[in-house]
């Protein structure tokens, strides 16, 4: 491996003093001259016909300022991609919790308590929770204008309440089944969960002359000023989006729906209006992960060797889909329902229903841990039923060099065995397990995200460089691997790189954080950027020398001359001479590099209660040069308590339409006290597309997880646990059962 001076190196975070001395400024933090606090009256029904609104007596209250329904604002839908969502509920809700009217006051507990004078008369209306049913064509039609929507997926779905049916296919899965000799069926189901950040959204915005500024819990600076532009029916020109710190984002920090209501608000008040979620609003009303069922239908050949799989997915969207970002307005971790396993005959459908329940979107590694869970549960159960070890009949089926994937995607560097065999080995797989206690074991893969992103890097003639970047750092420490990645390729020390993070009128354009795309995309930015400022010096520092250019190479701060004893010029003296800029935009639409991981978990039972203790989880991860350690295995063990959260505890749990699990007393995620002992080993590389030929890991850590937990709950005492989480009261009943 290459040897380098910053990338490569543990370094703190960037932004972490600020973070702990409480400098650090989030959106809940702007306060603005003349600021007003809005608030919004939700929906206590599933599905009810607005009959009337009388925000008479709310109007009234000393200290309002001005009142909001949908006759007051114009009558048109938003979202990320696809347009459904009304910023206040227009003659219909459709979920517990939708905004109804919207109130601006002097102060916060003037705003609560307008809201409880205003009258709203409703008249219910059949409501469906379940997306099974909802696809029924009995069943009530939520969005009966659903074709007219803008963003809508072609060809649009027959299937009622379905508005995205997405299929990836490889081969023939007809054919692939007529060459099975056994076929296999299981169904899986995963619930709804929240993202968990420690922040609620927050925003604050002011109208300006024929425009808006503001600031907001937000990852997609430019993104979403191209969003507010569209809603609002303003210029891109007239609206700025300034950055603030986020306190967590896991996928959930991409809305912009608060700001809709904000904008009017503050232009008929003539001051600046702020609103901040509770953190009851965040989980009744946010964009949570999707609730799924999962369907698979598995072919095998007399050798064992997986030949056809058909999955069918249904996720659970909600009453809109206005909160997915991208043009299937699907998840895109449905097309991993082949694994990441050598299959050449694949079906996959993957239905995003509307039901009466919280809008979902994007939550870390979107779709991939419920799918995840469903093929790699089913792969044990297979290789139980065929009487295989269930690593053995995954090393069998393992993608290797040169496979296309279950769904023809072409990929390079496939090192899905080499992480299996590790994975296997530092868990011990073979040895003996004592009563009670299993072992289980998933896999999984993440392909590194694309997209664009421009930096600017500047050198001053003191030799001082700063880095420009509109790139928000959601917790994953972003800016500071792209500190390390400037540092590197200038060749000084850390120190001496100023990191400028700005809003849309400060910073060049950026797609944002998400995707597992930003060291890779950003990273590249700032690379280039750097290599334009250094070729710029280098070109001073060989006329300064009285040699050519390509004679010239920066080495540890310095411009020496090549082949000549070491001759050359410091660093800040060629600095000195002038300012410099590099300024670079890089774009990436597809990437054919994945990052496999192979997770291990070991849990006891306790067969009297059905008690599950997670006791370790190996996690194995294919890694390309690892920018800044710290972080890396931040990310790591953040991501595999996420699963571990996922598998076995976490719940929005929803009756009918409803948030019972409303804070976070009821909504369990993990603590400290919760965690198993976590192992952690690094497959390297050097095939990465990030600077330095590094890979992405953010989103990685999340995915196998439940899957390696019900395996080896299953290893523990021969129970199945189909449905998430796996508490024990579903253990204790399937033991009973059995």
């Amino acid at each position: 491996m290459a040897q380098f001076v910053a990338v490569g190196k543990p370094v703190g975070r960037v932004e972490g003093e600020a973070k702990v001395t409480g400098t650090a400024r989030y959106a809940a933090d702007v306060v603005l001259p003349g600021m007003l606090w809005a608030r919004c009256l939700r929906s206590p029904l599933p599905h009810a016909r607005i009959v009337r609104i009388d925000t008479s007596r709310a109007a009234a209250l000393p200290g309002v300022r001005a009142v909001l329904t949908a006759a007051d604002l114009p009558d048109r839908l938003w979202g990320r991609w696809l347009k459904d969502m009304p910023v206040l509920a227009r003659d219909v809700v459709r979920f517990v919790g939708e905004k109804v009217a919207a109130v601006a006051a002097d102060d916060l507990d003037t705003a609560e308590e307008a809201l409880n004078l205003i009258d709203v008369e409703y008249e219910e209306l059949p409501a469906v929770f379940d997306p099974l049913l909802a696809i029924r064509d009995d069943a009530p039609i939520l969005h009966p204008n659903m074709a007219a929507y803008e963003g809508l997926p072609e060809p649009i779905s027959e299937v009622p309440n379905c508005h995205s049916h997405r299929v990836w296919t490889k081969g023939d899965v007809d054919e692939g089944f007529r060459q099975a000799v056994r076929t296999f069926e299981h169904v899986f189901t995963t619930p709804t969960s929240h993202h968990g950040y420690i922040e609620p959204f927050a925003s604050i915005l002011r109208a300006t002359d024929g425009g808006l500024e503001a600031w907001m819990s937000n990852k997609m600076p430019f993104r979403s000023r191209q969003l507010l532009a569209q809603a609002l029916d303003l210029a891109e020109s007239e609206i700025t989006v300034q950055q603030a710190h986020i306190g967590g984002d896991f996928g959930g920090k991409g809305s912009i729906g608060d700001l809709l209501i904000e904008y009017p608000l503050a232009r008929r008040t003539g001051q600046p209006v702020k609103m901040v979620m509770s953190y009851t609003e965040e989980l009744m009303a946010a964009n949570p992960r999707h609730a799924s069922v999962i369907r698979l239908r598995t072919g095998l050949t007399a050798d064992n060797r997986i030949c056809a799989r058909h999955a069918e997915i249904y996720f659970n969207s909600g009453a809109y889909g206005g909160f997915k970002p991208t043009a299937i307005v699907n998840l895109w971790g449905a097309c991993e329902a082949g694994g990441v396993y050598k299959i050449p005959h694949v079906r996959i459908d993957a239905y995003s229903v509307y039901t009466n329940q919280v809008p979902c979107g994007h939550m870390r590694s979107p779709g991939d841990p419920q799918v995840a869970f469903a093929v790699e549960s089913d792969m044990d159960m297979i290789a139980h039923a065929l009487g295989l070890d269930p690593y053995e009949f995954r090393m069998l089926n393992a993608m290797e060099e040169g496979d296309l994937s279950p769904v023809g995607h072409e990929w390079h560097d496939i090192k899905l065995k080499d992480v299996l065999r590790r994975c296997a080995e530092t868990v011990e797989w073979t040895k003996p397990r004592p009563r009670n206690v299993g072992r289980g074991m998933a896999c999984a893969q993440r392909t590194v995200g694309g997209g664009a992103s421009e930096a600017i890097v500047r050198v001053d003639p003191g030799g001082a460089v700063t880095l420009i970047t509109a790139v928000p750092d959601v917790g994953t420490g972003a800016h500071t691997a792209m500190r390390q990645i400037v540092a590197e390729t200038l060749t000084v020390p850390l120190e001496a790189v100023q990191l400028a993070v700005g809003g849309t009128s400060q910073a060049p354009a950026d797609a944002g954080s998400g995707g597992s795309r930003v060291t890779h995309v950003a990273g590249q930015a700032a690379y280039q950027a750097s290599l334009q400022a250094r070729d710029e010096l280098r070109g001073r520092a060989a006329q300064a020398l009285g040699v050519p250019a390509g004679d010239v190479r920066l080495e540890n701060g310095r411009f020496v001359v090549v082949n000549d004893g070491g001759r050359g010029l410091p660093w800040d003296e060629v600095a000195a001479s002038g300012p410099v800029e590099g300024r670079a935009r890089y774009s990436a639409d597809h990437v054919d590099v994945t990052c496999f991981t192979a997770q291990a978990a070991e849990v006891e039972v306790d067969p009297e209660t059905g008690q599950v203790r997670v006791r370790r989880i190996v996690t194995t991860h294919d890694v390309g040069t690892i920018i800044n350690p710290l972080s890396h295995q931040g990310q790591i063990e953040g991501g595999t308590i996420m699963g571990f959260g996922f598998a076995t505890m976490e719940e929005l749990s929803i009756d009918e339409g409803r948030v019972v699990t409303a804070n976070l007393g009821e909504f369990k995620i993990p603590t400290v006290k919760d965690i198993p002992e976590l192992t952690t080993v690094l497959v390297e590389s050097d095939e990465g597309p990030a600077p330095y030929r590094g890979k992405a890991i953010g989103e990685s850590g999340n995915v196998p997880t439940a899957g390696a937990i019900a395996n080896a709950v299953y290893d523990a005492v021969g129970v199945r646990i189909t449905d998430l989480p796996i508490t024990a009261e579903k253990v204790l009943r399937a033991l009973r059962a059995k």
